[in-house]
């Protein structure tokens, strides 16, 4: 079973989409030096070719990215819920947020959160404003601690 930290949480949230802006942005960068190329020696037609590749490439990637936009920001809305959702816990039983791991970077119902050694499963209100949590026993004691 894996299990998340606060820390984890927090970093993840921006990564993926700080690794697809920079591959478009080498895209363009791509595209740019086709362009000079092509404009300085317009008989050689290979720069034009690459340009287009890269230029197709730019919106095949720009498609993915736009097609991916909504399942992403409905993740990352429901991830940056279980960030105030890891205090509240913390707050409330007394120990660090860093003693607080979950096993879902989303914050739904029937997860499992480990509080120093002790696992309790999430019952969320209907509303999700409130939770109770339970205790609960794991089948599988093997943990990886993704921080």
């Amino acid at each position: 079973m894996t299990f998340y930290t606060l820390s984890y949480l927090e970093k993840h949230q921006q990564m993926n989409q700080l690794i697809n802006n920079l591959v478009m942005i080498v895209f363009i960068i791509l595209i740019a030096i086709m362009a000079v190329k092509y404009f300085r020696h317009r008989l050689i037609t290979r720069y034009r070719d690459f340009g287009i590749i890269f230029f197709l490439l730019l919106l095949l990637f720009a498609g993915f990215q736009i097609t991916d936009m909504e399942k992403n920001t409905t993740k990352q809305a429901q991830t940056s819920q279980m960030v105030p959702f890891i205090k509240s816990v913390a707050m409330d039983h007394h120990v660090k947020t860093s003693q607080v791991v979950v096993n879902s970077t989303t914050l739904t119902d029937g997860i499992i959160v480990r509080i120093k050694d002790a696992d309790y499963r999430v019952n969320l209100s209907d509303s999700g404003d409130n939770y109770t949590l339970t205790r609960a026993h794991v089948i599988d004691h093997r943990v990886k601690l993704e921080k």
